[in-house]
């Protein structure tokens, strides 16, 4: 997907919807241009990060989509009744033994008339994905990119359901309405496969994710575990998927009223994800989930969450005269006030975190960037350039942490203290 696909999208898009229907769309635009952004991996660089150039992506390898065509047996399906599909790039040497699994992420969909459109996308069908992908990043295979895990088999799972690979509703049908919401059973059928495939074997594993894909992380942590050998080595990492339970600039919850409307819709039952029934809808935020996790788990998370800052913090219908439009797309353009709100949101994160800091098996790299996922891109993951804190990049601290070279729990200090961060330009995307 080059950076010009991504404007024809935004065309696309514009030309589909009206303005009214792009602002209720706006958390699935959101995840959409996620999406877009990781399969353009550092390709469109230059657009959207401040800094030095981004690393090339021309090395990387095209990995093959694979289609389960046997899931609908099982009733695991994407929103529009496509069957699931995945990415598998074969471990070489002494990682032939060694397995990385990583869930895509994307956002959610929390109503009918969301999922319907998201059925007609990338995250909610198998018929509209790319059939090729770059691995780069945490799934590269070279060496210099990524030093600890580029001769695993690595697997980038895709994301079709609009739950975290959470849901399951067995009638398919709502008003009318069409929709397969089959989260779970997408989980374990394509595990499944993979046991089928070499998986069963793993003596090392490393499941993880970005984004919605790093909620589902920590959702299936324990469940991951439980299906490989009791000598394997077998841990968790979620990239960007630390989502706040906090209040927006309003003094509204609508992050929480919003999960609450996908937790109904998709009839999650968190008695299938290792967690009470009793938290049924505050369970799906990281800070809960977190406590019950027993598989030693790695939390990679900006303080400065540019998706969180536009949806969390400061969603649209909070905002109604646009005074934070500026700041939203690009930190640099924030005066003072808001600045001084952002700086609480980082409070607000690392308190969230202060449980969690004390677990002897978690490792955390909390930095201060303006960005949202880091693990899938060369130039985040490992580089001459990557974000540091403590002189450590990013997949020095998680291969640090993975193989037991030594505790790694960074905290970063506060924006704009940190020369190595990348932080996001947005403006760009604002545009046409």
């Amino acid at each position: 997907m080059s950076g010009g696909e991504i404007h024809r999208f935004r065309i696309w898009w514009r030309r589909r919807l009206g303005p009214e229907r792009r602002a209720t769309f706006s958390w699935l635009l959101a995840a959409v241009f996620v999406v877009l952004f990781l399969a353009a991996g550092s390709r469109i660089g230059d657009n959207v990060l401040s800094g030095p150039t981004a690393t090339s992506s021309s090395s990387a390898p095209l990995v093959d989509l694979t289609i389960v065509h046997s899931a609908g047996a099982k009733g695991a399906l994407c929103l529009d009744g496509s069957p699931p599909a995945y990415h598998l790039l074969r471990g070489f040497g002494s990682g032939s033994d060694k397995w990385l699994v990583h869930l895509e992420g994307g956002g959610w969909c929390q109503s009918l008339d969301s999922c319907s459109f998201r059925k007609s996308t990338p995250l909610g069908s198998s018929y509209y994905m790319e059939r090729q992908v770059p691995f780069m990043g945490i799934l590269s295979n070279i060496p210099s990119q990524n030093p600890d895990f580029y001769n695993w088999n690595k697997v980038k799972v895709r994301y079709c359901d609009g739950a975290s690979f959470s849901g399951y509703r067995e009638n398919e049908v709502q008003d009318g309405t069409k929709l397969f919401f089959r989260g779970q059973r997408i989980w374990e059928t394509i595990m499944d496969e993979l046991l089928q495939k070499g998986l069963a074997n793993a003596k090392q594993a490393l499941l993880t994710g970005c984004s919605a894909g790093g909620l589902a992380t920590f959702i299936h942590c324990d469940d991951f575990q439980a299906l490989l050998p009791n000598v394997a080595t077998v841990k968790c990492f979620a990239d960007g998927g630390f989502f706040l339970n906090e209040k927006d600039i309003s003094g509204r919850r609508s992050i929480k009223s919003f999960y609450s409307n996908v937790v109904q819709l998709q009839e999650i039952d968190f008695q299938n994800v290792s967690l009470g029934r009793n938290h049924l809808r505050q369970c799906f935020f990281a800070e809960e989930i977190i406590k019950n996790v027993k598989t030693p788990f790695f939390i990679l998370n900006p303080t400065y969450d540019f998706w969180q800052i536009q949806h969390i913090l400061v969603p649209a219908e909070s905002d109604p005269e646009h005074a934070w439009l500026r700041c939203k797309l690009n930190i640099g353009h924030c005066d003072s006030n808001q600045l001084k709100t952002l700086q609480g949101f980082r409070d607000a994160m690392l308190s969230s975190l202060s449980e969690f800091k004390q677990k002897k098996n978690g490792g955390m790299f909390i930095n201060s960037c303006f960005v949202h996922c880091q693990s899938l891109y060369n130039q985040t993951w490992h580089s001459p350039n990557s974000p540091r804190i403590n002189n450590k990049t990013i997949a020095e601290a998680v291969g640090d942490w993975f193989f037991d070279r030594k505790e790694t729990k960074e905290i970063d200090c506060p924006y704009p203290c940190n020369p190595t961060c990348y932080h996001m330009n947005l403006s760009q995307l604002s545009k046409s």
